[in-house]
């Protein structure tokens, strides 16, 4: 047993009503998983953190814990927040590993999901381990979704990842790799094929420019392209990154560990305006991340970026660059929602009614494509919703 998470569990008060729980997503109860594990049933609280939230031992990794349940312990007054993540962890990953996930019996329908990132594969777990025929697609070669393209590997291992999709295979998940549904297979396919019910859970994964001159030259990437597959990437010894989001944070420590010396994040506003959770910039500033504020980028030359301030009358500088990277938000891919005649709004995100439907029949959404960027746990909760309004219209429809 590890003595560090023992005394890390021993910290928490054992409040009746625990705010740590009221402030995550999907409510996890954290004060009946600290006391279950200190009692010795920590096989016990494992199911039940998975039964609450299948992808507990990722988001107990990557959430921004100070802003959910940690952010809410009442110890904060103190500044000495139980350290819920490292709990929830040790304990999901011992269910993880020590359990075998065995497949139910077949209930006699089909749900199609397109998208593997988390909201596709929470739903695959919910609606799997009910007997329903799982049918999982993806443009990509191997599954996951921004946890497998959008999260470098120091904040998540990839075998942690692994794992999950073992499990999912285990309950019957079929999963069809390297296709894109609406290029290659239309959603009337999927419905002409048996399928009742689709979910669209496509994230959002086209980056945006910027729009200046310079943005495509050979030194100048899209950051979420270049998480993709950072060592394919010669960044040079000096990089820039534009733009100061959770996605900026990662390109930046990625840089580092791939031979950047030198790496700046260069935002137009100030410190206190920084759109990246504040665990992520102290993370970045540790790992030698230097930020030059109230910068913004007017144009990108071979050798740097050309910048004007913003805190003064037009005033403008130059900062060299081996590499400048393109870090500000993502856009929806509307290759599906499009061929599908699903309705989107002004930004393109997908439109849900109350019960999580889209505006085509049968047709169910969820993540980041409805709600544009959110976190991994954000994504499960409007899953485990949808995953009810799915299973209430096939019984409605094919009973």
């Amino acid at each position: 047993m590890n003595k560090y998470t023992i005394d890390l569990a021993n910290t928490c008060l054992g409040c009746k009503k625990p705010s740590c729980q009221t402030g995550c997503p999907v409510g996890t109860p954290i004060e009946t998983m600290i006391r279950m594990f200190l009692s010795g049933e920590i096989a016990e609280a494992g199911k039940m953190l998975f039964e609450n939230n299948p992808l507990s031992v990722i988001c107990s990794l990557v959430c921004p814990h100070e802003k959910h349940c940690e952010g809410h312990c009442v110890l904060n007054k103190r500044k000495t927040a139980v350290s819920v993540g490292a709990i929830e962890h040790y304990i999901s990953d011992f269910y993880m590993n020590s359990t075998e996930f065995l497949q139910p019996k077949y209930n006699g329908h089909n749900v199609a999901i397109i998208g593997s990132g988390p909201a596709g594969m929470a739903l695959a777990f919910i609606l799997a381990s009910k007997g329903y025929g799982i049918t999982m697609y993806d443009g990509q070669s191997m599954i996951g979704g921004v946890l497998r393209y959008g999260i470098p590997d120091f904040r998540l291992d990839k075998r942690v990842l692994d794992k999950l999709i073992d499990r999912l295979k285990q309950l019957g998940v079929k999963i069809r790799r390297n296709i894109m549904i609406g290029k290659h297979i239309t959603v009337d396919d999927l419905f002409r094929d048996g399928f009742k019910s689709v979910f669209v859970s496509i994230g959002i994964n086209v980056p945006k420019k910027l729009n200046i001159k310079g943005e495509s030259l050979g030194h100048v990437h899209f950051a979420v392209n270049y998480l993709k597959e950072p060592a394919v990437y010669d960044i040079g010894r000096k990089v820039i990154i534009l733009g100061a989001g959770n996605v900026a944070m990662d390109v930046a420590r990625t840089a580092i560990r791939n031979g950047a010396k030198e790496v700046i994040v260069m935002y137009r506003k100030g410190a206190e305006n920084i759109p990246a959770e504040k665990h992520e910039v102290e993370c970045a500033k540790i790992d030698g991340v230097k930020f030059h504020f109230y910068k913004e980028a007017i144009e990108i030359t071979e050798d740097g970026v050309v910048y004007k301030k913003t805190d003064t009358q037009d005033e403008t500088g130059f900062e060299s660059a081996n590499s400048v990277f393109i870090s500000i938000s993502q856009n929806p891919n509307d290759v599906l929602v499009k061929n599908a005649n699903i309705n989107v709004n002004e930004k393109g995100l997908v439109n849900l009614d109350e019960t999580g439907m889209t505006s085509r029949k049968g047709v169910f959404g969820a993540g980041d494509i409805v709600t544009g960027a959110r976190t991994v746990v954000e994504a499960v909760a409007l899953s485990k919703k949808v995953a009810v309004s799915i299973e209430e219209y096939i019984e409605k429809e094919y009973a």
